[in-house]
């Protein structure tokens, strides 16, 4: 199996096969949503009157949340990027949705997780209706007993680490509970650590291995194999 542990601090459960709750990050951990980001974003940028990103910036918006990509990867002023987010949630919610695929594999892991009795609970950036619909379209929705994801101002939920705030609330957790965050980018390991949780960084979704190690992710999977080794 191919793993990276890069750090190992004792409060962190670092190296445990015995996590009871496993908290997923949706875009690029569990589906590859890129095409419908993009054209979500092209369309928000091409409705304001702005020119959209190069190629390689727009990349960028895969992962982090709506109101810091626009503002720091496509120059909207403060005061547009509420209806930079308005247009795009408009565009996403009748298309860019189901531009959309589950990434090989998933399915059968998130069955065997919840047949090893694992607790599983979705943390993702994107709006949580559009989470919801998301996985009730994949008929991934029921293996799920949490689906937490951003509010719609923002002003709640609009960072990952509010989010994962409110995935542990909704799960109610009990102390002693171990829990682990997986996500893609350097935004799901950074709010891992703001709740002082381990975290699994994946190499299939958007963010680079670099990434991964430079925000330090407790541990960096290469495939859902090795993932799920790590989980059992």
């Amino acid at each position: 199996m191919t793993e990276s542990v890069l750090k190992e601090p004792a409060d962190l459960h670092v190296g445990s096969k015995g996590w009871d709750v496993v908290l997923f990050d949706l875009d690029g951990t569990l589906t590859d949503s890129a095409q419908g980001v993009i054209n979500g974003v092209l369309h928000a940028c091409d409705q304001l009157g702005i020119d959209p990103p190069g190629t390689d910036v727009i990349q960028k918006f895969l992962g982090p949340p709506l109101s810091h990509s626009f503002r720091e990867y496509a120059g909207v002023a403060p005061e547009r990027i509420s209806d930079a987010v308005r247009i795009y949630r408009e565009y996403y919610d009748e298309i860019g949705k189901y531009e959309n695929a589950v990434f090989d594999g998933i399915p059968v892991l998130l069955t065997e997780l919840g047949r090893q009795g694992k607790r599983l609970a979705v943390a993702t950036s994107k709006v949580d209706y559009a989470a919801v619909s998301i996985l009730q379209h994949f008929n991934l929705d029921h293996h799920f007993e949490v689906i937490a994801g951003a509010d719609v101002s923002g002003e709640l939920r609009g960072t990952k680490a509010n989010v994962i705030a409110h995935a542990l609330e909704e799960l109610r957790m009990c102390d002693g509970t171990s829990v682990v965050m997986i996500g893609d980018r350097e935004h799901d390991i950074h709010g891992a650590q703001a709740h002082n949780l381990p975290s699994i960084g994946v190499t299939w979704g958007y963010g680079s291995r670099e990434e991964l190690e430079t925000s330090q992710a407790t541990h960096i999977v290469e495939s859902l194999q090795d993932l799920s080794s790590l989980l059992r």
